[in-house]
């Protein structure tokens, strides 16, 4: 596939299931290059196995749930000022209500168990900040006196002036007259900006702390919140668990600040599930962190999983109930797999024989639907029954990347120097070569390659070149004890594996051509290219992308330094120094393309500028591309256009250095 073959790449969100199993109803996603934005739909399909037919017609309709009593979907839809909203449409299609206005957006929101009523969270903004008075923009705001520690996040920018909270709204009648207006925006204060609203949102929870997610309690009366607090003195990533009351009444407290958690489900009989890691005594060790699904008892955590072999840590997973057992997902050697755990620990392979990613799921009863990725498809939805042995793919849209051409990587394992196997996968263009070699590196570190779809190495081999990329210790998926053997090591069995990878994977295939070599990677995988190129200077090329480069001025400019350096490169001056591409930046060679996204607030663009500029004071060929308005994840939701460009750039640098 080429650059603007990502318009083919459609991504299926989690699905929501009628109660009787009849029917699903989900939402696509894709990048369109015209309208330079990801547009998608909601979709409905008949199980198990008949018509999918699109229910919405929107720009980007997201999220969509299902009523409990299966007849109203509520999804997520921009409003005019690109705000997301809660909206509902019928399950059978009709014209689309908006419910909220919250002047920043929804964040999530939730059901409650009679259907009558909708929890959601929304950001407030603080008086006179961000559209709340007429004409005053950005940059004629007050300034902002910051005391703590935490104060600004990827993707959403400063976040101390404008905390998430909690809100209830009453359901509207879709068959109402007059037409129902949508609950009123939300002051500083959470009261309504305008009067005489038919129905407007009460808000529930106040303060400086913001709040993530919302379940409702089996009776409805309480809605389930994750505390996120703003540290004043130091970061502490535990996270209590409260119960707000719906009557406006106060909160109770659920479980104590003791877990990290991700993700909060209600099963039918009323238990709390958590999916959650113990970040130690500290509170904030988080690496490989061992995520693991806990049942709440008694005001305490009790562990389902293993926290050493099993990982549910992958960004978006979450617990969906089936009976009395829950459906999570498992990151293992490069895929996402559904696991069906019981409240013993008892637990359960649910794939049905196919290499997918799982990337969400819902039940009724016994069945089973869920949205996932292959390595021919971007997304799909794949039906199967309890015990994973009946599952079958019952859309196509990989149809639609099919038709623009792809090769499937194979994997293979290589022995590192001291034995130990480093797993992963080759693509390579079709014809006998020889062919130049691409070692990818990915970000994380505690992440991984998988076997679905991957646009970044298609494009590569749709222009002539071997791409290599593998899972290196410290990635997840090979267990815990693999995932923390780089801690305070950085740079060490990393850089090992993948250069064991790299001389496997030419050693094994005559088509490789070990003597036209580049290397590239973004975030960790920025790190660890910078850090390769300083201690091998084999490679033709490299591309530096968003990456983590100075670990001494990280601390204090990203949104993560105040723990993330801490735990992977330590806080001794020497042994920061020991792990840092800027201390070793002097010994590299190699031309090398350094690739950031201006408002980049994870690996904040000063990295990047640091590093340039010292290649370029140094003598070392490099070139810097920024990309305005884009933020750390450029590459996966950035604007279309910009995705296409920043391919466009790649490609010429690696013709330019490493031509096929």
């Amino acid at each position: 596939m080429r650059a603007e073959d990502i318009e083919a790449l459609i991504a299926v969100g989690r699905p929501t299931v009628a109660p009787d199993g009849s029917f699903a109803v989900f939402a696509t996603s894709r990048p369109d290059i015209a309208a330079n934005r990801n547009v998608g739909q909601l979709w409905r399909i008949e199980l198990p196995g008949g018509n999918v037919e699109r229910l919405t017609r929107g720009t980007a309709d997201t999220t969509p749930r299902l009523s409990p009593d299966g007849t109203v979907v509520a999804f997520l839809r921009a409003d005019d000022r690109g705000k997301a909203q809660v909206h509902l449409v019928t399950a059978t299609g009709s014209e689309v209500l908006r419910v909220t206005d919250a002047p920043l957006g929804v964040s999530s929101f939730a059901w409650d168990p009679s259907g009558r009523r909708i929890a959601f969270t929304a950001r407030v903004p603080e008086a006179g900040r961000y559209g709340t008075v007429d004409g005053l923009t950005p940059e004629a705001e007050s300034p902002r006196r910051i005391t703590g520690i935490r104060w600004h996040a990827n993707g959403i920018g400063y976040i101390l002036d404008r905390p998430a909270h909690v809100f209830v709204v009453d359901v509207p009648d879709l068959g109402a007259e007059p037409v129902y207006e949508a609950a009123p925006a939300l002051g500083a204060d959470g009261a309504s900006t305008a009067s005489g609203a038919k129905n407007r949102a009460i808000q529930l929870t106040d303060g400086p702390h913001s709040h993530d997610g919302v379940v409702f309690t089996r009776d409805g009366d309480e809605i389930l919140t994750v505390v996120d607090a703003i540290e004043a003195e130091r970061r502490d990533l535990r996270t209590p668990l409260i119960a707000v009351r719906v009557n406006g009444s106060g909160s109770r407290e659920v479980l104590p600040a003791v877990l990290s958690i991700s993700d909060v489900s209600v099963a039918d009989d009323g238990s709390i599930a958590l999916l959650a890691s113990d970040p130690g005594p500290t509170g904030v060790d988080f690496v490989a962190p061992g995520v693991g699904l806990f049942l709440v008892e008694d005001g305490e955590p009790r562990r389902l999983t293993d926290d050493e072999s099993i990982d549910l840590g992958e960004v978006g997973s979450h617990i969906t109930p089936v009976g009395d057992d829950f459906l999570v997902q498992n990151r293992t050697r490069g895929e996402l797999e559904l696991l069906r755990v019981t409240r013993t620990g008892t637990v359960t392979r649910l794939r049905g024989g196919l290499e997918v990613n799982g990337h969400g799921a819902d039940r009724a009863g016994e069945r089973i639907v869920c949205a996932v990725a292959t390595n021919r498809s971007a997304g799909e939805i794949l039906l199967l029954d309890a015990d994973g042995v009946d599952a079958r793919l019952v859309t196509t849209f990989g149809d639609a990347a099919a038709a623009r051409g792809f090769v499937v990587p194979r994997a293979i394992e290589v022995p590192g120097p001291e034995g130990y196997p480093v797993h992963g996968w080759v693509a390579t263009p079709a014809g006998d070569g020889p062919f130049p070699v691409l070692l990818q590196i990915h970000g994380g570190p505690y992440a991984s390659y998988g076997v679905h779809l991957f646009d970044e190495t298609q494009v590569l081999v749709d222009a002539g070149y071997a791409v290599v990329f593998c899972n290196p210790r410290g990635s997840a998926g090979y267990g815990r004890a693999h995932g923390r053997s780089i801690r305070g090591r950085m740079g060490t069995d990393d850089l090992v594996d993948v250069l064991a990878f790299l001389d496997g994977a030419i050693a094994a295939d005559t088509r490789l051509d070990g003597d036209r070599v580049g290397v590239m990677g973004g975030s960790y995988g920025g790190y660890l290219t910078a850090w390769t190129i300083a201690h091998d200077d084999r490679f033709a090329g490299a591309i530096v992308e968003r990456g983590f480069l100075d670990p001494a001025t990280f601390q204090g400019t990203s949104d993560i330094g105040s723990f993330f350096g801490d735990e992977y490169v330590g806080t001794d001056p020497d042994a920061i120094e020991r792990q840092s591409p800027m201390a070793v930046v002097d010994r590299v060679t190699t031309p090398t393309l350094v690739i950031h996204s201006e408002l980049d607030f994870r690996c904040p663009l000063e990295q990047a500028t640091r590093y340039y500029t010292a290649l370029r004071r140094n003598g070392t060929v490099a070139e810097l591309l920024v990309f305005p308005g884009e933020d750390h994840e450029l590459t996966r939701a950035g604007r279309p256009r910009h995705r296409v460009e920043r391919f466009e750039a790649i490609l010429e640098w690696w013709s330019r250095y490493l031509p096929v």
